[in-house]
């Protein structure tokens, strides 16, 4: 029904932005992924929507990017899959990380999401797996940081995992960190998150 929305960004948190769109504002459930990747407050913004119908509602959902909207649309194909629990994964990883576990049958990548279980992972590879092998290939969707050391984003992903951290809290620190230095080595990476995380 709606395809975007373009105006100016009144508020945003984690999981929520506002647009006002001449003079009408909209509420948009959002991932932390697009969360991040908003502008400063008053600036226009542009989000892919999805509208989500309910008897006793009716939902906004927006995305930075329509390849995350198109994700999240498959997402809602799979058996036992809301819209919460879809965004909680696109909240969790990125777009590229959740097409790659699909690709690859790695269930165990989609562990540790609010609401994903062994069950409920193996149902989404197993019933979108030939869907997202019939589109066109992802480009341009990992952070250049994120691109630069892949290996050890996921090194130290697994490492922090391992001292009982949630992959949510883990993914996020490690991003960050990420994010605003390159070169990082695997210790390096660790280090820092466990400083983000203690302080946290």
């Amino acid at each position: 029904m709606f395809a975007y929305f373009r105006g100016k960004l009144v508020s945003v948190l984690p999981e929520e932005a506002v647009i006002d769109v001449s003079g009408i504002a909209y509420q948009f459930l959002i991932s932390t992924t697009t969360s991040r990747q908003l502008p400063a407050i008053g600036s226009e913004v542009l989000l892919f929507s999805h509208l989500c119908v309910r008897e006793d509602a009716l939902q906004l959902y927006g995305f930075s990017k329509e390849e995350e909207r198109q994700l999240f649309r498959l997402l809602l194909l799979t058996s036992g899959v809301g819209p919460k629990l879809a965004l909680a994964l696109l909240s969790g990883l990125q777009v590229q990380d959740v097409h790659e576990a699909i690709i690859a049958n790695s269930p165990e990548k989609l562990y540790g999401i609010n609401g994903v279980g062994k069950k409920t992972a193996a149902r989404i590879i197993l019933e979108l797996r030939d869907k997202i092998l019939k589109l066109p290939p992802l480009t341009g969707l990992i952070t250049p940081a994120s691109h630069q050391t892949p290996r050890s984003r996921e090194d130290a992903i697994n490492a922090l995992i391992t001292l009982g951290f949630s992959r949510l809290t883990v993914q996020k620190a490690v991003d960050n960190i990420l994010e605003q230095q390159t070169g990082l080595t695997v210790e390096d990476v660790i280090k820092s998150a466990l400083l983000s995380l203690h302080n946290s």
